[in-house]
Order: structure tokens, then sequence, then C-alpha cells
């Protein structure tokens, strides 16, 4: 019960510094920024106690679970990127998802208990997370990034568009984003190949050759940036490209494994 009532603040919490946020994107006058961000630090923190609690202080990889983790880390990551360049828009689209996934964990998904895991296949874990977590933020900024791009094109100078910041940061923050997401899924990589006795088995299988992919589609891109210069539409369709590829080798064998077949993943 008592977990139930924090779910319910958290989520509280999250919408309201979604809505904070949000202000300027309506044309509702200047973002309350720090109020909206000191909000999404406390959802943030009620969020990472609320894990904590369910999950017995363990790393709990099923599925609904794994989904309130990654959230919990998006957002806590949304707000340090908030800090050091403000971009509303992001803490607008992840807020109330990781207000949703949070209350599917809390109040929709079945009990579990955590997985038994050795040290090393934490550090994995946490790595792949961390990768993860960066990275989707980087695919959020691209999606950004392309409605900011056709709004400038068709001169759609709307309140939203005003809010945003200007495109050349949007892009440089995606690149950083993704320069840091690429170290820590080449990691995840390097880890899972040292620590993990068959990347090619039956389980895994999918999950590695998927992930090995998505790592040379943004290597492809970080080289084709320093290079040629890529930007636009080329960094945003391989960005969409090679997240949605982590979301299948990670979400998508977890979903059939898990909610189709009824077997750990």
């Amino acid at each position: 019960m008592a977990i139930h009532l924090f779910a319910f603040l958290a989520i509280v919490l999250y919408l309201a510094a979604a809505g904070g946020l949000a202000r300027p994107l309506l044309g509702g006058g200047q973002p309350l920024a720090r109020s909206a961000l000191a909000l999404a630090g406390s959802a943030v923190l009620i969020h990472a106690g609320i894990l904590l609690g369910m999950h017995r202080g363990a790393l709990d990889l099923h599925f609904f679970a794994a989904l309130s983790l990654i959230a919990c880390v998006v957002s806590a990551i949304t707000l340090l990127v908030n800090l050091n360049r403000p971009v509303a828009a992001l803490g607008v689209i992840v807020f109330p998802l990781a207000a949703l996934l949070l209350g599917i964990d809390s109040y929709a998904a079945p009990t579990t208990a955590p997985l038994p895991m050795g040290w090393q296949i934490k550090l994995h874990v946490t790595v792949a997370l961390l990768a993860y977590s960066v990275l989707s933020i980087a695919a959020v900024l691209a999606i950004l990034l392309a409605v900011q791009e056709r709004a400038l094109r068709h001169r759609q100078f709307g309140p939203w568009l005003r809010a945003l910041p200007p495109l050349t940061l949007t892009e440089s923050l995606l690149f950083r984003l993704i320069a840091a997401g690429f170290v820590l899924l080449t990691l995840t990589l390097v880890t899972g190949a040292l620590f993990i006795g068959n990347l090619f088995g039956q389980h895994l299988v999918h999950k590695t050759v998927l992930s090995i992919v998505a790592w040379l589609i943004f290597g492809a891109l970080l080289f084709g940036r320093w290079r040629y210069g890529w930007r636009g539409r080329s960094a945003v369709n391989l960005t969409l490209v090679g997240m949605a590829l982590l979301v299948l080798a990670f979400f998508g064998t977890k979903a059939v494994l898990e909610l189709i077949l009824h077997r750990t993943a």
C-alpha cells in the first residue's frame, strides 16, 4: 500500500514537472524551469526508492520492471541534460512516459523476484542500461530536431518553436549524447564478451546481433559526422534506426519470451 501511495506521488510530480516545462511550448509564457526540474528531481528520487523497495534492492530485469528502471534512469539523465543545456521539450516527452511506465510497474505488472546475478553480470547490465538510456534521449532529440527542421522549412513559427533551443545547439547536443552512448554501448559489448559465456546462445543471439548492428550504425554516424559533416535528416534517420534496433534487441526479445512464451528472458 505504501509503495502504491509513493508511486502515485511520483506520477503526479512527473506530470506536474512536464506541465511546467510545457508552458512556453503551448504559448503560456515563460517556463517554470527551476520549479519543474525540482519536481522532476523529487519524482526521480521517489521512483528510485520504489524500485529499491519493490525489487528488493536488486536489478530486476523482468519486462515491466526493466521498463520502469530505464524510465527512471532516462529521467535522471534528462535532468542532468537540462541543467547543462535547457531543452524543455525533452522533459515534456520523457517525464510523462516515466509516469506511465512507473504506473504500469506499480499497479498492473505481475510481482516478480529479481534473478540472481554475479558482479560481472551486474556490471554488464549497468553499463547496458546507461547506454540504452543515453541513446534513448538522443533518439528523442533526433525527433525534436526533425520536427524543428520541418517547421523551419515550412515557416511554421509557432510559440513552441520559439521555445526550443537553436537548431545548431540541439544538433550539437544530439551528437554529444550519441558519442557518449556509443562509448557505453562499446563497453556493453566488451563486458558481454568477457563475462557472458555464450553471447550467441539460443536466448542471446538476437540481442547480440541486433546490438552489434546498432553499434555499427552509431559508429558510422559518428564517423560520417567527423569526416563528411553529416547532419540533418541523415543524422536523424540513422539515430532512429540504431535506437529501433536496440529496442528490438532488448525489449522485443523480452516481450516475446516473457509475455507470449512465459519464459524468462
